[in-house]
């Protein structure tokens, strides 16, 4: 009787499962991502100053970010990728690095 009542327990679990998983479709949704936004910090005590803006639209996403470094260049990094040709990126150092003696 145990038995029974096991297999009869377990068909109706299965059988619900089966119910609820039927009410259930699924939807695979491709968006169009699209967004963009900047930054920035300027803080004096402590010298950390960098920025960053970005574009985005479908695959193509465009940017650059600027952080000043300890010797007092500036690092600029402008970036892109298309989807097809990966990422690139341009970083060029503007400035003269100035060492304490």
């Amino acid at each position: 009787m145990f038995k029974v009542l096991t297999l009869i327990a377990c068909l109706a679990v299965v059988a619900s499962a089966q119910f609820y998983g039927s009410a259930y479709e699924h939807k695979d949704y491709h968006d169009h991502p699209k967004y963009k936004f900047e930054y920035g910090v300027k803080d004096p005590h402590t010298g950390d100053h960098k920025t960053q803006w970005e574009v985005r639209d479908g695959d193509v996403v465009k940017g650059q970010y600027t952080l000043h470094e300890a010797d007092g260049t500036e690092r600029v990094v402008d970036y892109k990728s298309d989807g097809h040709n990966g990422f690139e990126a341009n970083v060029k150092n503007v400035g003269h690095a100035h060492h304490p003696q």
